[in-house]
């Protein structure tokens, strides 16, 4: 059904190179120049990693297990991935608890598994599946808030629920981060804590993480600088932290590493973070970057031992973003933890488009944060609203009465990101004859990282504020909650089982051209028709 050349393309760019396998293959490659300008370096590089794809065994094989050569057990597509069930959240009567309270989350980890999945002609197991990160993953380009006004502007927008139960209406709560010029970024202190253990040589995962810091580096600038830290069986320095100006040491540091031995994240990250803190740039952004499988083999080897080594310096300023990298032999527990405990984001690297997306394209808001322990709770009005069920952000629950506590941690949201939030709410018949009551208070609270004050913010929402028409909403409305639904069934939920990618797809489908020259759109079409795809060729008999 896709013509246009904008959807052609993004297929293309869903595999990351793999639909370039045959042409790659018959072309040859050569090695890229110690320099090429970035955008040259770019192509050689998804190139080079197509090449390498090329050579690996075609996906559709019968998979093999790295020792020992046995099949891979209940047919699963990859070996020894980690997933953490976390449950689907309920319908919540009012008379029960009218207030839900979760932290922002920014992550994006989860849609970039599940693309990977499905680019290799896989459905992701349900327990991959993270609704808030595939309606996170989208940047929407809602209005920013105006100078003076904080770190957020809210917007929010409701109608009759599309896919949800009979008679539910579904809101969309949108906060979008102030965006702050690449010039006017803060300096960064950035360490580097490599995985080289010999998992890391599966499918050339150390090369794409030598690829994608390469994008890195050479975007700082010479007031930045770079230590570089690995670990296999065991940690060691690399590098001390040396400025950007020094790219040519920095990238030959990279070039030289190699993988080999067990996985010791733990004297890793311990590593990096003396690092850190021994160059830590008062007023700067502070922040060690765990590159990795996730695997942890050797010393403490779960999330919660392992930050129990650096709490202390996480409360002191530095924190830790995580980037996943491979299939099988995958940790995403771990990475996803390790980036909340350690106030900072966590991606997923399926190709070095993704890694231009993250360190290229939105580095300052990789790297720059505008809030710290940001919440949001929703307070429904219990005369009005008769239960409500909030779409994802499971594992992201805070106590209503932690709401105002600011000892309890939050999510951290960094320069011009979005947060979307989706709700389905069913009201009592009363509420049509209360259209102008506040039916719906939406607060956010966080601390402001510039002034370190803590601040507040609240917009009523009244019934009367709802579209009558779920057809009459934005174009994003509608984009967002066919994401949402596609998450919803991807991950087999019991709200979603009357809905299919089919009717999904059909939504995504009449928004399609508000969305002609948003890549990331094009690309999520493109994604929903192979899943489709995929779907009816597993029930086929």
């Amino acid at each position: 059904m896709f013509r246009n050349s904008n959807i052609t393309r993004n297929i293309v760019g869903i595999a990351g190179g793999f639909l370039l396998i045959t042409l790659v293959a018959c072309g040859g490659l050569n090695a890229a120049p110690d320099y090429v300008p970035q955008e040259e370096a770019v192509h050689i590089e998804v190139a080079r990693e197509a090449e390498y794809v090329a050579a690996m065994p075609a996906p559709t094989a019968s998979p093999q297990l790295a020792a020992g050569g046995e099949a891979i057990p209940n047919d699963e597509p990859y070996d020894l991935m980690f997933f953490d069930n976390v449950g689907v959240n309920p319908f919540v009567d009012t008379e029960d608890d009218h207030l839900s309270t979760f932290a922002m989350d920014v992550d994006s980890a989860s849609y970039t598994v599940a693309r990977r999945y499905i680019s290799e002609g896989h459905l992701p197991p349900p327990d991959a599946i993270r609704v808030e990160e595939f309606i996170n993953y989208f940047d929407m380009h809602y209005p920013g808030p105006d100078e003076g006004e904080g770190a957020f502007a809210l917007h929010m927008e409701g109608a009759p629920s599309h896919f949800g139960p009979q008679s539910a209406y579904l809101l969309k709560i949108d906060l979008q981060g102030r965006e702050v010029l690449a010039e006017d970024r803060k300096d960064a202190n950035l360490v580097f804590v490599i995985d080289v253990s010999g998992s890391m040589n599966r499918e050339n995962r150390l090369g794409l993480v030598k690829r994608s810091l390469r994008m890195l580096v050479d975007e700082l600038r010479p007031t930045d600088s770079v230590g570089i830290v690995i670990y296999g069986s065991r940690a060691q320095v690399v590098l001390e932290p040396t400025s950007a100006e020094e790219s040519e040491t920095i990238l030959a540091a990279i070039d030289r590493l190699q993988s080999g031995g067990s996985t010791n994240a733990e004297e890793g990250l311990r590593l990096g973070y003396n690092m850190a803190t021994r160059a830590y740039l008062p007023g700067g952004i502070n922040r060690v970057i765990l590159l990795s499988d996730g695997v942890a083999n050797v010393g403490r080897t779960g999330p919660d031992s392992i930050l129990e080594v650096i709490r202390d310096q996480v409360a002191q300023g530095v924190t830790l973003s995580t980037v996943g990298v491979g299939m099988g032999n995958y940790n995403d527990v771990l990475m996803e933890q390790l980036a909340n405990d350690g106030n900072g984001n966590y991606a997923y690297v399926d190709t070095l488009e993704e890694a231009r997306r993250i360190f290229v394209e939105n580095l300052t808001g990789t790297l720059q944060v505008i809030a710290k322990d940001a919440k949001i709770q929703v307070d429904f009005n219990p005369e009005l609203v008769r239960s409500y069920r909030l779409l994802g952000y499971e594992n992201r629950a805070v106590a209503d009465e932690d709401f105002r506590n600011d000892r309890v941690d939050a999510g951290e949201v960094g320069a011009g990101h979005s947060v979307t939030a989706l709700y389905e709410i069913k009201f009592h018949p009363a509420a049509e004859d209360r259209i102008k009551a506040e039916a719906i208070t939406v607060q956010v609270r966080y601390q402001d990282i510039d002034s370190g004050a803590v601040i507040e913010l609240a917009k009523p929402f009244a019934y009367g504020d709802f579209q009558p028409d779920f057809f009459e909403t934005s174009p994003e409305f509608r984009f967002i909650a066919a994401v949402a639904e596609y998450a919803e069934i991807l991950r087999e939920s019991y709200w979603a089982q009357d809905n299919s990618l089919e009717d999904v797809q059909a939504l995504a489908y009449s928004v399609e051209s508000a969305f002609a020259n948003n890549n990331d759109a094009a690309e999520f079409l493109a994604l929903l028709e192979r899943a489709v795809q995929i779907s009816s060729d597993e029930i086929k008999p």
